[in-house]
């Protein structure tokens, strides 16, 4: 990852060659050469040239239609250059997880449709990512022409990341391959790594570089105190990313169900709470670790509990030590929220993946969405803020601060294993520079 250091505004530069790449990015940054040493869009040559590009429409749908645009709009600036340099663009994405074959309810035609409607210019359709339609269709775009593949996930082989596939995929277009599937960048599929076996050159879209640079700059160069807000339900689920941003970060508050694990195994009682039994000796050893490090690694000290995980069931707030043997956590309580909000106050570095409780019950809400605000005052601050998770995402945009926080991310899983240390099939494939 390159250094990055705060400017004025947004330029990216490639040796002496100085691109706007400023497209939604708060707050600014100036990076040095390219911090992924892998190729770019802005360096292909796509005038009168058919380029696959995988990009992430895994959107909600309801009786047939979008129901949050979010990823579709997301990777508008790379259509949108793609367009603006002549391509002739071939769009490929998985929905959902249908089995083994094509499924009417996971197909993409009504992404298509919201496609053409964002963009407000014609996006055709193909009813098989491969084939003879789909290969028609591709020879017979004009320059700036757009057509969306059906459901890559319709073919078995797209996971099992086949070969015969892969180059099947690749004869769609003039060997240029765009990835801007951030969200799909963990996984070694046909779409993602394979077709980067037979294409001339693998590049990163704008969203993929946008994801890659926010993220590598907390894992790099992050600017300090680097807070780092973990939550969810398991411990296990985060293992490599608790130790591996132990290593970088500054403080760690943990929330969710996974906090009564570590609760746990301090001795401290949890009721009924969830707790990863096989996971208890992990977490002494994690808290061992930071208490030999003078690591801060914060746990919730009150919490609001009920007698069973239910909506409608009777809720109260007490301190950790005082949990009753017959009620579970569900939520951080409100000391617990004041001390985290003061942490994050100090931070200049912010990356928060995971709920402090069951978000999706509003009894249970209260300490997801205080954090959601206490970040985004941390970001109006001058800290740089980076959520990612499907709970934390819907937390940001439900209190009302999605604008004022930095980066939302787009890729849960992905995420998750950038930060925990591990490369991404998808982003190792690309070409190098």
């Amino acid at each position: 990852m390159g250094l990055l250091l705060p400017l004025p505004r947004f330029d990216q530069i490639h040796g002496r060659k100085i691109l706007n790449a400023g497209a939604g990015l708060r707050p600014p940054f100036l990076i040095l050469a390219n911090p992924m040493n892998k190729l770019t869009i802005d360096a292909l040559d796509l005038r009168g040239k058919r380029v696959f590009i995988r990009v992430d429409f895994n959107v909600p749908l309801k009786d047939g239609v979008v129901t949050d645009d979010t990823r579709i709009r997301e990777t508008l600036p790379t259509l949108r250059l793609a367009i603006q340099m002549g391509g002739r663009l071939v769009l490929a994405s998985h929905l959902g997880r249908p089995k083994g074959g094509p499924d009417p309810k996971y197909s993409l035609l009504p992404a298509a449709k919201k496609l053409e409607e964002l963009l407000d210019k014609p996006v055709q359709f193909a009813g098989d990512c491969v084939g003879a339609d789909a290969e028609a269709k591709s020879r017979s775009l004009a320059d700036g022409g757009i057509l969306v593949l059906e459901n890559v996930r319709f073919h078995p082989q797209e996971e099992k990341n086949d070969e015969a596939f892969s180059k099947q995929l690749a004869a769609l277009c003039d060997g240029l391959f765009v990835c801007d599937a951030f969200g799909s960048a963990h996984r070694a599929h046909a779409s993602v790594v394979g077709i980067t076996r037979f294409v001339q050159q693998a590049a990163a879209g704008k969203l993929m570089q946008k994801e890659l640079e926010y993220l590598g700059k907390a894992l790099t160069n992050p600017a300090r105190p680097f807070v780092a807000i973990l939550g969810g339900a398991k411990v296990s689920d985060k293992i490599e990313v608790i130790e591996n941003l132990m290593k970088i970060a500054d403080a760690m508050l943990i929330g969710g169900a996974m906090a009564y694990t570590f609760l746990k195994a301090q001795g401290l009682p949890v009721g009924k709470s969830l707790v990863e039994e096989d996971k208890l000796e992990l977490a002494a050893r994690l808290l061992a670790e930071a208490k030999q490090r003078n690591f801060r690694l914060l746990l919730p000290s009150d919490h609001v509990v009920a007698p069973e995980f239910k909506a409608g069931a009777p809720a109260t707030i007490c301190g950790v030590a005082e949990t009753p043997a017959e009620q579970m956590g569900l939520d951080i309580g409100p000391k617990s929220i004041v001390a985290y909000a003061a942490e994050i106050a100090k931070a200049k570095t912010i990356v928060w993946n995971g709920p402090m409780g069951v978000f999706e019950m509003p009894a249970f809400a209260k300490g997801t969405l205080e954090v959601a605000k206490a970040v985004a005052a941390a970001t109006a601050a001058g800290a740089v803020s980076i959520v990612g998770g499907g709970d934390s995402v819907a937390a940001v945009h439900q209190s009302g601060v999605a604008d004022k926080i930095s980066h939302i991310s787009t890729g849960g899983g992905a995420s998750l294993e950038f930060l925990g240390g591990r490369k991404l099939p998808g982003v190792e494939a690309l070409t190098n520079i």
